[in-house]
């Protein structure tokens, strides 16, 4: 039964917990083996999946089976096969079966072979990746084999730098306490280290390859899944059960830094493992286009038997009728009855008409797709230099979609950001330093930086004032300042030869020690208790008495230190919302310091307050001891040392502010204000903390000060009104959201922008993700528990539109903490609900999942391996490159496709539907109006050129014009240059043109003779052809905006392959050698040459334009500017002033204020204090043979992992 709630009267629902029924067993792989689980029917496989994933598609057995399968489900294919399967029958034959077979096998071959060069690609990729040597327990030593070898149950020894092959539970490393320190750039794109941490029995009984040998724990824990951040289990060993979690797991992919050598116990093996759950399926992608041809396939398939139908009824009442008129013909038709030839004329027209739906359409439209991406890939645009990476379009069937995105989901770091974080300016005892000061990248007088041997050769951050000042130490403010830059962190360091190398938990700590460092204070070393720097070249070492770690609620840290003079010090640093409201005083200093950090809130730094205070021993020995009474404590320990670091850190006097810069990618800011422009909306959805991604969409230029922001607060009360509004009133989703927001907030309605931000969290209320969900109060979750109890879809469905319809109306999103399988959630939503063209850009294998779901998935190329650009369509460089992506190639790639198949259409039913005009005159028995060699010959060779050559290089505007002017992008966004008016227009177009050529020359020709007496079937049937392919050359040229010399030639080669295939197919020595093959001697010569035909030509030639003509005229009269005359109005205007970074309007104290610059976990301090993380003479040296093994010729000789 389901609990009620008794506040509100609703069903709980019930927290799901996951099923503990994986069991893991060490070093026993026959165990695993003997498991088998169903996955198809009656089909079944292990259980517990081998290491070697496979990413591609198809094998040798399924690769033409599934590759056929797939290419029919385009309607046109299916229309081919059933046109040649007509053709088999002599009956009603009109041409032999394999003149079409082979037109079929070239198109289906040429997508097939573009289908077989990409999952090659994919093979190579599993190959490689798969055949990364590591080492295995086997028996009772380590020997080096292939990931693909790797088997759930084994242990696996991992060396620095080498790459986590499974999910792994970590056994022990050479670190003390057996922590390891793991980068998982390959993953989310953060370059800042993590660390896990062993179980202490582990830690201290895994001490040889013999105890590792010997070793057979046995994990239970939840079954393989996606969440990529949470892990349940628990270890059983020698009688004993100890719990483990999320920071005892290695992930696949993660990368080992700072760790000599760890161990690990495989838990999730290949497609099992967390990062390949999160990746998704393989999804076969189809554009707009393609969806509305297969839907226009039927449709003129329709169209065709209607018309075939219509004209086989005629025809059999012309026969009975013509029957009954002229009976002495009788002898004739007595094998055959009206009903009979009514039966066969209907599948001859059926065939005469396939030819209105081209093969040669679809063979040039893979060439066309082709031809564009090669333009993507040569565009020096795009060419990133500085890592020699061109842009590259890995799928060549989806360019005209890029011209037609709504939505870009873009992952945050990696992506927009560079994961730098530099130092660039700082504010100290009412003074302000950095770049833009006036001071900046001078060398100071006098001996400079001779001082600092271990400072950087080069600086990003250099200011002569700020050196000088540090240099002559005259300043007691800016001396605390920088000490407590080198003395309050949780940074590692590593002296590698003559160098210091550090090691940060976060990119902005790292910042912060390497900008004191520069400045003569630098941080040397540190054991449990001290930690040494250096102050203008004098060693001082300091003792470490207390660290009050930082947490996201307490947006700060402090270190307690007793100087080399015995004096205590309490020095903070924190978020200066939390920091100022902690001051002694507010002085005119602290005032200034307040502008400062709005000022540098304007460029979008993010700062930090610099605070410290003298201690008394009084104070500090009342203080330790209860402070030790705190840290012992079995409950509520966390909030007892929270109160304490409370009293500890008030009354502090104020040193200055920092100011970090998170470097964006170049020309991120311009590229997203040029989006915005072209009417795209831009989302973040990122794994990092609100904050920091709020600071970067400011910095992007996402956000902007005009802005409301809507959070968890806003968005419940917003979506508690929809459901009112949708029990009681009713109506669209925009409108009720709108109406909603309105009530809600009612100052809503003075702010035109709107931005939401939402975390990870809320998702999971929202849209039923089925993770493991935190509870939450009120009314809000008590009315979604309700609908998860009831089960109802098409409730559930209407929250999922609530939020899409919430979310859309907004300027912008950004989506915080979210998991990979979230962020391809967000996007399955807003295609489902907005049925809007997506598009997904990230760099980690985090985004994999989502890059796969969205219409068009962007690989970024950078320094965090190949995952995300591997399951691409599109790989660049920089995110900067988006905007010549879709605004320039995009954008003309949709131009160019929908002109080519508005013009093939045309030009299709201009020159063949002439035969049903025909059919009226001819008895309605389906005979051939033109010669066979030009409905052969017509679309392959006489109109073919013009109409590919605007499909290759048709453009509106320059591709300057096309970045001047994003506007213009919005034509693709609403279909506007094909879709059903447009055919049918076309339609109607072809039609008239075809029955103007058809019965003007049928009037010239009635009673007439020319001088030449020309007035024959035959003529008649050249001037029809001769006429509308005349019309139809100059209906392109009218169109055709950009001209070049290829254009030029491309007509010209159609009028003169006319000519000379009508001199070759119609000659009388053809007509000699195969007169039933060669049906019109001479008709072309005959005809062409009379002036009276050539002037039934002109005038039908006339007659075509003219419409055209006319139609241009109005739009000019009206009003109706062309996008040429729109961008010329334009430019007369004043231009908007160009993008910067830094903001003009002045933000005051209540304006937000930038992130502050702490992005790390919580529990550093705490290693750091225990004296978990720092390595001491003599500790563990026993297991020194087994952590820190010799290196053996087999192992020297193999090549190291690699990405």
């Amino acid at each position: 039964m389901t609990a009620q709630d008794p506040a509100s009267g609703f069903p709980q629902g019930k927290k799901q917990l996951p099923a503990f029924t994986w069991e893991v067993r060490a070093n026993d792989r026959n165990y695993h083996m003997q498991f088998k689980k169903k996955f198809a029917f009656c089909l079944t496989k292990k259980k517990y999946a081998v290491n070697a994933i496979k990413t591609a598609k198809y094998n040798i057995f399924t690769f033409l089976p599934l590759n056929l399968y797939e290419q029919f489900h385009r309607m046109a294919n299916v229309y081919f096969v059933f046109v040649i399967l007509l053709q088999t029958f002599p009956e009603i034959s009109t041409l032999p079966w394999y003149t079409l077979l082979f037109p079929l096998s070239c198109l289906l071959t040429i997508r097939g072979l573009r289908d077989l060069i990409d999952d090659i690609g994919r093979h190579q990729s599993d190959r490689k990746i798969n055949s990364r040597p590591c080492e295995i327990l086997s028996g009772k030593s380590f020997c080096w084999q292939k990931w693909h070898n790797i088997c759930v149950g084994d242990i696996i020894r991992l060396r620095k730098d080498s790459f986590v092959p499974a999910d792994m539970l970590l056994l022990c490393s050479s670190e003390p306490s057996s922590l390891c320190y793991v980068e998982t750039a390959d993953i989310d794109g953060e370059t800042n280290l993590k660390f896990r941490q062993a179980l202490l029995v582990t830690h201290q009984e895994l001490v040889s390859e013999e105890s590792m040998a010997n070793f057979d724990g046995r994990v239970t824990c939840e079954e393989p899944n996606s969440r990529m951040h949470s892990f349940t289990g628990t270890l059983e060993w020698r009688g004993e059960t100890y719990s483990l979690d999320s920071e005892k797991i290695l992930l696949r992919g993660c990368k080992i830094r700072n760790t000599d050598v760890c161990y690990g116990l495989v838990i999730y093996a290949g497609f099992d493992s967390k990062i390949m759950r999160s990746c998704g399926k393989i999804k076969l992608k189809k554009t707009k286009l393609d969806r509305m041809m297969d839907r226009l396939v039927i449709i003129i398939f329709l169209m065709l038997l209607v018309t075939s139908l219509c004209l086989a009824v005629a025809s059999g009442f012309w026969a009975r009728t013509f029957q009954e008129k002229h009976s002495y013909l009788s002898a004739l038709y007595k094998h055959t009855t009206p009903a009979q030839q009514t039966f066969f004329n209907f599948w001859g027209f059926t065939i005469l008409l396939s030819i209105i739906i081209p093969m040669s359409m679809y063979i040039m439209f893979e060439f066309i797709y082709l031809v564009n991406s090669f333009f993507i890939n040569w565009d020096l645009e795009m060419y990133y230099a500085a890592k020699d990476m061109p842009a590259k379009a890995r799928s060549t069937s989806l360019n005209d979609q890029l011209g037609q995105i709504e939505y870009i989901f873009s992952d945050k770091t990696g992506t927009l950001t560079q994961n730098v974080m530099t130092f660039k300016k700082c504010c100290v005892n009412g003074t302000i330093y950095g770049t833009g000061t006036g001071h900046e990248n001078k060398q100071p007088s006098g001996s400079g930086l001779s001082w600092n041997r271990l400072g950087e050769k080069k600086l990003d951050f250099c200011d002569t004032k700020l050196l000088e000042a540090a240099w002559r130490d005259s300043d007691p403010v800016l001396r605390e300042f920088l000490r407590l830059l080198a003395l309050c962190h949780t940074v590692m360091v590593e002296e590698k030869g003559d160098q210091l190398v550090y090691q940060a938990a976060s990119p902005d700590e790292e910042a912060l020690v390497l900008a004191a460092r520069n400045l003569g204070y630098v941080f040397l070393a540190r054991t449990q208790d001290t930690i040494t720097i250096s102050e203008l070249g004098m060693k001082r070492t300091y003792k470490v008495l207390a660290m009050l770690d930082f947490n996201s609620d307490r947006k700060r840290m402090s270190v307690l230190v007793r100087d080399p003079q015995g004096t205590i010090r309490l020095y903070t640093k924190g978020a200066d919302t939390v920091i100022l409201e902690r001051l002694r005083r507010r002085g005119p200093n602290e005032n200034f310091t307040q502008m400062a950090l709005d000022r540098f809130a304007e460029e979008t730094l993010r700062t930090l307050c610099l605070a410290s205070k003298e201690v008394s021993e009084a104070e500090y020995s009342v203080w330790s001891r209860r402070h030790h009474e705190a840290s012992v404590l079995l409950q509520d320990r966390a909030r007892e040392l929270d109160k304490l670091y409370e009293e500890m850190e008030q009354n502090l006097q104020l040193l200055g502010a920092t100011a970090i810069e998170d470097k964006l990618q170049d020309g991120v800011p311009e590229t997203i204000q040029l989006l915005k422009l072209g009417n795209i909306k831009v989302w973040v959805l990122t794994g990092d903390k609100q904050e920091t991604a709020m600071n970067i969409g400011y910095a992007c230029k996402l956000l902007t000060d005009d802005m409301e922001i809507l959070e968890e607060k806003e968005i419940s009360e917003i979506l508690q009104a929809y459901w009112v509004s949708t029990d009681h009133l009713g109506g669209s989703g925009d409108t009720l959201c709108s109406g909603c927001l309105s009530r809600q907030r009612p100052e809503a309605l003075r702010h035109k922008k709107r931005a939401l931000i939402i975390s990870g969290d809320l998702l999971d209320k929202i849209l039923h993700t089925r993770e493991v969900l935190k509870e939450k109060k009120g009314q809000l979750w008590r009315w979604l528990a309700f609908y998860r109890a009831t089960g109802s879809q098409e409730q559930g469905s209407l929250v999922e539109k609530a939020f899409v319809d919430l979310a859309t109306s907004c300027q912008a999103v950004i989506c915080c903490r979210v998991t990979p399988k979230q962020k391809a959630l967000i996007v399955q939503l807003v295609k489902k609900h907005k049925k809007a063209i997506t598009l997904a850009i990230g760099d980690g294998a985090n985004d994999v999942n989502m890059i796969k779901t969205a219409d068009i998935g962007v690989g970024i190329s950078g320094l965090e391996g190949m995952q995300a650009v591997q399951c691409s369509d599109y790989a660049l460089a920089q995110f900067s490159y988006l905007q010549r992506l879709l605004l320039i190639h995009g954008r003309w790639a949709y131009l160019r496709i929908c002109k080519f198949l508005r013009y093939f259409f045309y030009k299709t039913f201009a020159g063949l539907m002439a035969q049903v005009w025909f059919a009226f005159h001819s008895g309605f028995t389906a005979q051939p109006l033109y010669e066979g060699w030009f409905l052969a010959l017509y679309n392959i060779f006489y109109t073919a050129y013009p109409v590919l050559s605007m499909g290759l290089l048709e453009q509106d505007v320059s591709a300057k014009k096309s970045l001047e002017f994003p506007e213009l992008y919005v034509i693709g966004q609403q279909d506007e240059l094909f879709n059903y008016r447009v055919f049918g227009i076309t339609l109607l177009h072809g039609v008239s043109t075809s029955l103007a050529s058809f019965y003007i020359a049928l009037w010239a020709f009635e009673d007439h003779v020319g001088s030449k007496v020309v007035g024959d079937y035959e003529s008649f049937a050249v001037t029809v052809a001769t006429s509308a392919l005349l019309s139809v050359l100059m209906e392109i040229i009218l169109d055709t905006k950009f001209w070049t010399a290829l254009s030029f030639l491309m007509v010209t080669a159609s009028l003169l392959l006319f000519c000379l295939f009508s001199f070759l197919t119609q000659s009388i020595d053809a007509f000699r050698i195969a007169p039933a093959v060669f049906r019109f001697p001479d008709a072309s010569w005959n005809a062409l040459t009379d002036p009276y035909i050539l002037l039934v030509i002109l005038l039908s030639l006339v007659v075509n334009t003219i419409p055209s003509l006319t139609v241009r005229l109005y739009c000019t009269i009206t009003g109706k500017t062309t996008i040429q005359q729109k961008i010329h109005l334009k430019a007369r205007k004043e231009l908007e002033h160009p993008v910067e970074l830094r903001a003009h309007v002045r933000r005051r104290s209540f304006h937000r204020r930038s992130s502050y610059a702490f992005s790390h976990q919580e529990g550093y301090a705490g290693l750091i204090t225990r004296g978990a993380s720092l390595r001491s003479g003599g500790t563990r040296g026993a297991t020194l043979g087994l952590l820190c093994p010799e290196t053996t010729p087999a192992l020297s000789s193999l090549p190291s992992p690699s990405v």
